[in-house]
């Protein structure tokens, strides 16, 4: 039994997750194989008890650091896998991402270990803006390129480890997680707004209720960006982001595939 965990506000993260998928079940054509939303498994009452031959997490960085409702589900669960591989997506760079997942597995019943970053495009518009069509290109190709090395890996049951210093980056996530916590409250909706809901049923941590016809954003929000990025009409504003401003959806990912 393989099982991988994943968590997505745009696409990346669950494309790599879908293709390392199809890539472990070919190989091992008996093998059960089970893709898992990490935001819908988080929200479970009770113990969190991950049991498998393999078990895999795909996830992107932010701000260096993992997200929130993943590094929380990591610590609460407990897992038992003879061979467990991490995979992190990322725009500009994963800093020390894997190695704080690495400190947090120290206690956890595990056999082998892998870690790999994954590039892919980055979709935090409030900083970045919106990607161009030749860099969303560019950066998909590597991220195929990269995502097939981790079902090679996975499949050759490879080890390796990871530096768990990074003191620059647990700085930059420690004042993410500030911000986090009162980022949702800077989110705004146009008038053109059709209450069509998208932005609720993309929201991996079901962080937006629909009100009165009106997306209303609460404190569980990740700040992923899904709901900016794969609003149809272009209705949702944060910082730069500006209502019209284009948004970004990996292409291989519909967004009826991220809605829970």
């Amino acid at each position: 039994m393989t099982r991988i965990y994943y968590f997505s506000g745009t696409g990346n993260s669950l494309w790599s997750a879908k293709k390392i998928a199809e890539g472990v079940s070919a190989h091992n054509p008996g093998e059960a194989c089970e893709i898992i939303n990490i935001g819908a498994a988080a929200q479970q009452t009770g113990e969190i008890v991950i049991e498998a031959d393999t078990v895999i997490f795909v996830f992107p960085s932010f701000a260096y650091g993992m997200p929130h409702v993943a590094r929380k589900f990591v610590k609460k669960a407990r897992i038992k896998a003879l061979y467990f591989a991490a995979f992190v997506t990322f725009g500009s760079s994963p800093g020390g991402t894997l190695g704080s997942l690495k400190r947090m597995l120290k206690k956890k019943d595990i056999g082998k270990m892998y870690f790999q970053s994954i590039p892919a495009v980055e979709n935090y518009l409030a900083i970045f803006g919106t990607p161009g069509e030749d860099t969303i290109k560019k950066r998909c190709e590597m991220q195929k390129n990269a995502t097939e090395e981790a079902v090679r890996s996975v499949i050759e049951r490879r080890e390796n480890t990871v530096n768990v210093f990074y003191p620059f980056s647990f700085l930059v996530y420690c004042l993410f997680t500030i911000g986090v916590k009162i980022f949702y409250i800077f989110y705004q909706v146009s008038d053109k707004c059709t209450g069509c809901a998208v932005c609720e049923k993309v929201c991996p941590v079901s962080a937006i209720v629909m009100k009165n016809g009106r997306p209303s954003f609460s404190s569980k929000c990740e700040h992923c960006q899904g709901c900016v990025n794969l609003c149809p009409l272009r209705a949702i504003q944060f910082s730069r982001v500006r209502f019209g401003t284009p948004g970004y959806c990996h292409p291989e990912i519909s967004v009826n595939e991220l809605k829970k």
